[in-house]
C-alpha cells in the first residue's frame, strides 16, 4: 500500500486540510488506531512503521533485522527491510510477542538513556520529548545523556544512500518496463542507478562502524529513547513525514518500539525506544514499563484536577 492516503481517526474534523497518517504502512496504524483490528502488518525501510504509529498514537514495533523471514514480501532494500506491527498498547504488543512464540524475557530494571542534545524535530515534538523524559525523571527513573545527534544526522545520509542504491537495482527491470509510470519509484530508480559502487560500499562501512560504537552504548545503557518522528501527522497530501528519526535505527538494524507520549489535546506523539539487535523482548518490556508510568502519572493529575 506504498502511498496509499489514509486518513486516521484524529484528523476526522480537519478537513479541508487534514492531518494524514501517511507512509508506506499507513493503512496499519490507521486501522488499528481506528479500532478495526487489534494487531496489524507493517515493513519498514525507512519509517514506515514507526512514523504512521507516531502519527496515529498507537504501539509501532520495528523487529531487529533479519530476525523475521521476509518471505512474500516484495524487496525494496534488501539491507534495510525489517517486518514490524502495530497494536492499540505495549502491553498488547507483548502479548502478541508471546502468542507469536517468542521470549518475552523477564521484569528487570535497565539504565536508559536519550539524546543530548535532543535530535532536530520540530518545536511541539521537542517539547512533548522533553516533558516525558521529566515526567519519567520524577517517577525516579535515571535517564543518562548521550551525544549522539550528529551520528544520527550522517546516518541519515548513508541509509538513504543504501536505500536508492539497492532499491534502484531490483527495480530497475520494472523501471525499464514502466518508466514515468512508475511515478516516485521511477524517479527513485533513476537518481539510484547514479550512485556509484564506492559510495554505496563507503555508506556500509559507516553503518558498520555505528553499529559497533552503539553496541558499546547499549552495555552501559541498554535502551535509549528518542522522539519517534520529527513532529505530529503532517498537513495535506504532499508529504508522507519526515523519518529522520526513524531511518537511522532501521539502518541500526534495531530494535524499536515507539509508545504515545502525554499531549493532552495536541495531535499524537510517540516516544521511540531502541535497544540492541536482537533484544526486542527487552525494548517491548520497557516500553510497558513506561507506559503504565504515562497512564499512573495522568490518573493522577486527573485526580488532583
Amino acid at each position: 500500500c506504498r502511498g496509499a492516503l489514509t486518513r486516521g481517526r484524529w484528523t476526522a474534523s480537519r478537513a479541508p486540510r487534514p492531518n494524514w497518517p501517511r507512509g508506506s504502512s499507513s493503512g496499519s496504524a490507521a486501522a488499528v488506531a481506528a479500532g478495526m483490528v487489534p494487531v496489524a502488518l507493517g515493513t519498514q525501510t525507512l519509517g514506515s512503521v514507526l512514523r504512521p504509529a507516531s502519527f496515529c498514537g498507537v504501539t509501532g514495533f520495528k523487529t531487529s533485522y533479519g530476525l523475521l523471514p521476509m518471505d512474500g514480501v516484495l524487496p525494496f532494500a534488501k539491507s534495510l527491510d525489517t517486518l514490524g506491527f502495530f497494536t492499540h498498547t505495549a502491553a498488547d504488543m507483548l502479548a502478541f510477542w508471546e502468542a507469536m512464540g517468542h521470549s518475552t524475557g523477564r521484569t528487570e530494571e535497565v539504565p536508559l538513556a536519550a539524546p543530548d542534545p535532543i535530535p532536530d524535530v520540530e518545536p511541539a515534538m521537542a517539547a512533548a520529548f522533553s516533558d516525558a523524559l521529566a515526567r519519567l525523571r520524577s517517577a525516579g527513573l535515571a535517564i543518562r545523556s548521550v551525544d549522539i545527534a550528529p551520528m544520527l544526522v550522517r546516518l541519515r545520509v548513508a541509509d538513504r544512500t543504501v536505500m536508492f542504491y539497492e532499491g534502484a537495482r531490483f527495480h530497475e527491470e520494472r523501471f525499464k518496463q514502466y518508466g514515468a509510470r512508475l511515478g516516485d519509484m521511477g524517479n527513485l530508480v533513476r537518481d539510484g542507478l547514479q550512485i556509484p559502487v564506492d559510495r554505496y560500499n563507503e555508506a556500509m562501512k559507516y553503518i558498520a562502524e555505528c553499529r559497533t560504537r552503539m553496541a558499546e552504548l547499549y552495555k552501559a545503557t541498554p535502551v535509549i529513547l528518542v522522539p519517534a518522528a520529527t513532529g505530529p501527522a503532517p498537513l495535506g497530501l504532499t508529504s508522507t513525514g519526515d523519518s529522520r528519526m526513524n531511518s537511522p535505527w532501521t539502518a541500526l538494524g534495531t530494535p524499536a518500539i515507539t509508545i504515545p507520549m502525554p499531549v493532552g489535546a495536541g495531535l499524537p506523539l510517540g516516544l521511540q525506544l531502541t535497544a540492541n539487535p536482537g533484544q526486542d523482548a527487552r525494548v517491548i518490556r520497557t516500553a510497558v514499563k513506561l507506559e503504565r508510568l504515562f497512564s499512573s502519572r495522568a490518573s493522577a493529575s486527573a485526580e488532583v484536577r
